[in-house]
């Protein structure tokens, strides 16, 4: 893939007085270095890991006892090392270190319903969230909850779920969530996986300007876990919406949450301040689950000092986040970015909570921005995409406060870079941000000491010792795409997969080992294999390289041994083929799909295209030759689809994701069957890729 020579669409200024910059130098003074550009303090930050990391506890202010150990600077990833040994933190302390009353804490707006049309924001002050969060101690408490008990989260977007991750954590406890919007089944099987003590759930969830009651799905769930989990959950239900909900159809060892509250707010109020639980720095705090399209999903276990010292990195040294920035990320509970957001606390901003659809009204989160003067938007590229095909906010609303645009979830094309710079604001920070859930927090993404390229994630982030891989094992020389791989310890690393030891069973522990090796370390050898197909661009502006995502890796397209990410052929469709009131709509594609398979035996591969055009329109012999041309002509023959097939629908994770794997398996003979419906937005479109795949597997039987 070549990278054009383009000059950037975005630079900063006063990079010299960023809080990166100001870290270089602190580093030279206290190191006697010379360091000069981004790159230089990259590379010295994962040279000398130890150093680094203690610099940066010490640099953005980590409340607990830090200790003189750090880490192991010649253990592999592999052997995921302890870090900070003899320190004691507590992650909800860090968050609520600013006490004010006049400051906002939380904004928490909903989507309108023809019930509700101008629905009230919700607002607490720190002050206020603090004396919430120590009533939620004292309930939690009371029911006896020890440190490493997991307290779980069935609920939506909304003040009530942020303050019960900030309780549980402050006692010690281990948090779980799941969306609202998740199938019960799916909720059930992650959370039989960690059996919580505590379920917090609202009562009802808004979206597409409709109120849909979510106690039915509750009582599903607690169903699934009475025959699966020895003690059951107590469960606490937050009324979520101005609409009054009957609680005739609660089961009556249900508590409302307002009673909860008040019943710890009796005994917080004779303790001065809350008795955080300060545990060691590899305490677990949160258990996120992998997507388990085809499997199970996997409980990843992220470690308390970890979460914090990496968000802190984030947010302070390399965003430049301030107290008195505005952030808001649109994301579900279910979601890592909700985390992600949740942890802005730590800088004391003020956080906005949204609950509702983003794109049934495109005009109504452009213009939170400018109610509540939003100085940091973040978002999917999913999102980004489809408002560039129905909306632009340039037109429409000042966004004179923004200054930073965070996307994440998949790759963000250079079209939609295109887009953020013309039709939504000329002079922000457009940062595409990677990292996952894996992680919860990012190997490569934002820096405001540094410019923006089109297509390209600015840097890779200090302390995160990424490289890619060509599959032999070695490294990807100059211009080449490869596997992204970080090939030293990160603090930020999983724990491990649950259950942790002294958490189950001798057998059970010993098979999530096993299973979190097998997840990051089976690829190549004592290095982190992190699943994407990525691009590290020659150095610019002295930030070392940005990157280009190409897509996941299982999903890597490989024929005649070339291989090349599916992103690079929706790059195009998106370019040449993408909505636009200019373009004849027999000409449009709406979504795309691109797999690989199986020919030849297994021995090689073919690409199949997969599109869904615009509505009423049928895939034409011309459209088709358009297609192949332009994939050809700006990328090259190898990349041209040997099949392109009209399909009515794509599908995509419940985060928002293609579902390109599983499409794949089941083109190449997999049942539908295999795949985890649970885990999906649109499970029903699957059918239509089977009857597709049982002609194309004719097609290469025919030929073979």
């Amino acid at each position: 893939m070549k990278i054009a020579e383009e000059l950037p669409l975005y630079e900063p200024s006063g990079a010299e007085k960023s809080r990166c910059i100001k870290l270089l130098n602190d580093i030279n003074a206290k190191f006697d270095l010379s360091l000069r550009s981004y790159f230089d303090l990259y590379k010295w930050s994962t040279d000398h890991l130890d150093l680094f990391w203690a610099t940066v506890w010490d640099e953005v202010n980590i409340v607990g006892h830090k200790g003189s150990h750090v880490v192991d600077n010649a253990a592999a990833p592999a052997a995921n090392p302890p870090w900070f040994s003899e320190a004691k933190v507590n992650w909800a302390e860090n968050m609520l270190t600013c006490r004010s009353p006049e400051k906002v804490a939380l904004i928490q707006a909903t989507e309108p319903t023809p019930e509700n049309p101008s629905p009230l924001l919700r607002r607490v002050t720190y002050a206020e969230l603090y004396s919430l969060v120590a009533s939620l101690v004292a309930a939690l408490r009371g029911l006896d909850l020890q440190p490493g008990d997991r307290v779980a989260s069935y609920s939506s977007n909304c003040i009530e779920n942020v303050a019960a991750c900030l309780a549980a954590t402050a006692v010690g406890c281990i948090w779980v969530s799941a969306a609202a919007d998740f199938g019960p089944h799916g909720v059930l099987e992650r959370f039989e996986q960690v059996q919580p003590k505590v379920i917090f759930a609202v009562d009802a969830v808004v979206y597409n300007a409709k109120v849909h009651p979510h106690i039915p799905k509750l009582k599903a769930l607690l169903s699934g876990l009475r025959d699966r989990c020895p003690v059951q959950p107590k469960v606490i239900v937050i009324r979520a919406t101005s609409t009054a909900t009957s609680s005739s159809e609660w089961e009556k060892d249900w508590v409302d949450w307002e009673t909860f509250v008040n019943g710890g707010e009796r005994h917080s109020a004779l303790e001065e301040e809350i008795q955080w639980s300060r545990q060691g720095f590899d305490w677990p705090l949160w258990i996120l689950f992998s997507s388990g399209t085809t499997g199970r999903p996997k409980p990843i276990v992220h470690r308390a000092g970890g979460m914090l010292l990496q968000a802190k990195k984030e947010f302070v040294i390399c965003a430049d986040l301030k107290p008195e920035d505005v952030f808001f990320y649109y994301t579900t509970t279910g979601w890592m970015m909700w985390n992600f957001l949740v942890s802005g606390l730590c800088v004391g901003c003020t956080l906005v909570l949204y609950d509702g659809s983003p794109l049934r009204d495109p005009a109504y989160l452009w213009r939170l921005v400018d109610d509540l003067d939003i100085t940091i938007f973040g978002t999917s590229a999913k999102y980004l995409d489809q408002l560039s095909k129905v909306y632009k906010p340039r037109e429409h609303h000042a966004l004179s406060s923004l200054r930073h645009i965070y996307s994440t979830g998949s790759p963000l094309a250079h079209t939609l870079f295109d887009f953020v710079y013309e039709h939504i604001h000329s002079n922000v920070l457009l940062a595409s941000i990677t990292g996952g859930t894996d992680i919860c927090s990012l190997f490569a993404g934002m820096c405001t000491a540094l410019p923006v390229f089109r297509g390209e994630i600015q840097c890779r982030m200090l302390g995160m010792a990424i490289k890619t891989f060509m599959p032999t094992g070695v490294p990807s020389g100059a211009g080449e795409a490869g596997e992204l791989v970080c090939v030293k310890p990160f603090p930020c690393m999983p724990v491990g997969f649950w259950p942790l030891p002294g958490f189950g069973s001798e057998e059970d522990v010993k098979a999530a080992a096993a299973r979190y090796q097998q997840a990051y370390f089976s690829e190549f050898k004592d290095v982190w294999y992190h699943g994407d197909h990525v691009l590290i661009t020659p150095s610019r502006a002295g930030n070392g390289g940005g990157l280009i995502m190409l897509g996941r890796s299982d999903g890597v397209l490989n024929p005649g041994g070339i291989r090349f990410g599916s992103s690079e052929i929706y790059d195009v469709l998106d370019t040449c083929f993408g909505p636009s009131p200019e373009r004849d709509p027999a000409d449009t594609v709406e979504d795309c799909l691109a797999v690989g398979q199986a020919i030849d035996g297994g021995t090689d591969e073919r690409v199949i295209l997969f599109v869904k055009l615009h509505e009423g329109s049928a895939l034409s012999l011309d459209l088709e030759k358009k297609i192949k041309s332009e994939i050809r002509s700006r990328r090259s023959p190898r990349h041209v689809p040997a099949r392109i097939v009209q399909i009515e629908d794509i599908p995509y994770t419940l985060n928002g994701k293609r579902v390109e794997v599983p499409v794949k398996k089941i083109i190449n003979g997999a049942h539908v069957s295999s795949i985890n419906p649970e885990t999906l937005r649109n499970p029903e479109c699957l059918t239509a890729f089977a009857l597709v795949g049982d002609t194309l597997r004719a097609e290469v039987i025919a030929k073979d």
